[in-house]
């Protein structure tokens, strides 16, 4: 059974790596209760036959990050990134079991901020639902953590994210330059309330439901450091003091 120190040099090495039962199926149904009780007509909600997401979401149901960052998550992230480390980031994806909905290969090169600062090497910018989004110089983005928690069993049959492992090492990397003689593609198998941590510059894809099972997963971005000139993290949570 690998250990703590194996999955986490797994995690620098590959850019990815799962941890099982971190969660109970009474903390996962109390997760689900308080998002099925959420206003669902705010902006930040969007919903589609194919797909239904919740953006800044710990900030919209702040009432999960109780049973969300439990002794073990708050466990993982002192152990795996540092004490140091802090909520930038939060998004919740509820897959239907007929969703067609698909993800190709990407890197994920933005952050969420409060607001739009010209600042040099600060660009691209968009705007998706009044949330202000920019690509950041690379040191912040290999400098950071994403953890997904399960709410569902997650194979290849139900949208488990595909990646490319080792590709968080080459900067940005576009994926119509990928080299499929050289490069391989692992499929992060998640079973319910368990975690993938990944870094967000790895290649990762998502594929259409084939099994008519749900895929419900929380998305929550990390970072340990504050941004220059003004310019503040969307959601900046600390969640281990």
């Amino acid at each position: 059974m690998p250990t703590t120190q194996n999955k986490i040099e797994e995690l620098k090495e590959t850019g990815f790596t799962t941890v099982e039962s971190l969660y109970s199926d009474t903390e996962i149904e109390q997760i689900i209760m308080a998002i099925s009780h959420a206003d669902s007509s705010k902006e930040t909600f969007r919903k589609s036959n194919d797909l239904f997401a919740i953006r800044q979401f710990l900030k919209e149901i702040p009432e999960v990050a109780n049973y969300i960052f439990n002794d073990k998550l708050k466990k993982i992230i002192s152990e795996y990134f540092g004490t140091n480390y802090f909520v930038v980031k939060s998004i919740y994806f509820d897959k239907p079991e007929t969703s067609n909905w698909y993800v190709a290969y990407q890197q994920d090169l933005t952050i969420s901020v409060n607001q739009k600062i010209e600042i040099e090497n600060f660009g691209p910018w968009t705007i998706k639902q009044n949330q202000f989004a920019v690509q950041p110089p690379i040191e912040f983005l290999e400098n950071m953590y994403t953890i997904r928690i399960h709410l569902d069993d997650t194979d290849e049959n139900n949208g488990a994210l595909r990646v490319i492992p080792k590709s968080h090492v080459k900067k940005i990397y576009r994926p119509e330059t990928i080299d499929w003689t050289t490069e391989n593609e692992s499929i992060c198998k998640v079973a319910k309330g368990g975690i993938m941590i990944m870094k967000p510059l790895i290649l990762h894809s998502s594929g259409r439901t084939t099994n008519n099972n749900k895929r419900r997963v929380i998305h929550i971005e990390f970072s340990n450091t504050e941004l220059p000139d003004g310019l503040h993290w969307a959601e900046r949570m600390n969640v281990l003091n």
